[in-house]
Formats: C-alpha cells, structure tokens, sequence
C-alpha cells in the first residue's frame, strides 16, 4: 500500500477538534479545583475529607488531560513528519511514522476513555455524600 500525501491529512481534523475538547476539559478541571481550593477553607471539618477526595480525583485527570494533549501533540507532529517523508519519496519511513501517528491517536483516546470513567466516579461520589446528607434529615 502506498501512503499519498491525503492519508495523513486526513488526521488533522480530529486531532484539532480532539485537542479543543481536552483543552476545555482541562480548563473546566482547573476552575473546579480552584473552586474546591477556596471552600476547603470554608468548610467544617466533618466536610473536608471529601473535599480532599474530590482534589485527588480531579489531580488524577489533569495529569490524564496532559497525558492526552501530548498523545495528540505527538500524533499531528507525526503526521507532519508522515507528510514531509512523503514529499521526500521516503515512503517506508513515511508508513512507519504513520503508523506511529496512529498509536499515539489510539493512546490519546484511550487516556480519554479512563478519564472519562474517572469523572464518572467523581461525580458518583458527590451523590453518594448528597444521598447521604438527605437521608441524614
């Protein structure tokens, strides 16, 4: 199979969009944790410890989030590289790079399928702790 300059190009459309939602993702992370930051001082302590739970589990996906933009860093830097072999008639180390372009796509959304079940799992938390303070009454 022979790569055309078109196959790698075809990438940078999804990893662009791919890269604005985890950049939103991270951004929405972080004014979360800023939020918590300034109520863990306005809390009792009885409500603190799950403050510090909700810290830790947002912690885990920020370092996720990175671990996911650079996959997708790395993965438009390898279709530029696939593009640029391509141009130079390297076509072996064009599908190699290729092919490492696409790992690196597949890491990507793997990092954001366990990020997804990460927030899911934040927010069955604050459930539990709501269910809990209702049954409380």
């Amino acid at each position: 199979m022979d790569l055309t300059i078109q196959t790698p190009a075809v990438l940078f459309p999804a990893i662009s969009l791919l890269l604005i939602a985890y950049t939103n993702k991270f951004l929405a992370i972080a004014n979360l944790i800023r939020n918590l930051s300034s109520d863990y001082t306005k809390r009792s302590e009885a409500e603190r410890p799950l403050l510090l739970r909700q810290i830790a589990s947002l912690r885990r996906r920020v370092m996720l989030i990175r671990w996911m933009q650079a996959a997708g860093v790395a993965s438009i830097l390898c279709c530029v590289l696939t593009m640029f072999a391509l141009y130079a008639q390297w076509q072996t180390s064009a599908k190699i790079v290729f092919a490492l372009a696409l790992l690196l796509m597949i890491a990507s959304l793997v990092l954001s399928l366990i990020e997804i079940f990460l927030s899911a799992g934040a927010l069955r938390m604050v459930l539990l702790d709501l269910q809990e303070k209702e049954q409380g009454r």
